[in-house]
């Protein structure tokens, strides 16, 4: 069995996460994908419009991915590919050349895939005005929940 992974974000979830995904299933027979967690994003200045088990649920419901990881900082890709027995990371090809992927190579293949042009998480924050968004949606005032 051939085994794939891939890491990312995943929010915001679109079109082109579906595609990148689906290729890079077709890539082997068994997709692993590692999401950044709350904590990752953080250390990254990046923040998530959904929490991390949002988003593991969303990507659990994508027939194309078999298993999803926690990516908790940088420096655990080398112990991923070894614990899953991982033949291939997939990235997209904006992280072509970047040390934490081609460090891999003496462990497994390391292939980039390009991204669907016109889509990105970046640029739905921009168009729906996110981009300083600070609260997560799933982050219910107190006063909601006991109403419930």
């Amino acid at each position: 069995m051939k085994r794939v992974l891939t890491y990312g974000t995943y929010d915001l979830l679109h079109y082109g996460h579906i595609r990148l995904l689906k290729r890079a299933r077709e890539l082997g027979d068994y997709l692993i994908v590692a999401i950044s967690t709350d904590e990752f994003n953080e250390i990254k200045k990046k923040k998530a419009y959904h929490d991390y088990e949002t988003r593991k649920e969303m990507l659990e419901a994508i027939r194309y991915v078999d298993l999803v990881i926690p990516e908790k900082n940088w420096e655990q890709k080398k112990n991923d590919v070894k614990t899953y027995k991982v033949d291939v990371v997939c990235m997209g090809s904006d992280w072509e050349g970047d040390e934490h992927f081609e460090s891999l190579r003496k462990h497994c293949d390391v292939v980039y895939l390009d991204r669907t042009q016109g889509v990105s998480t970046s640029q739905i924050k921009k168009d729906l005005n996110l981009v300083n968004y600070k609260k997560n949606v799933n982050q219910i005032p107190e006063e909601k929940q006991q109403k419930k």
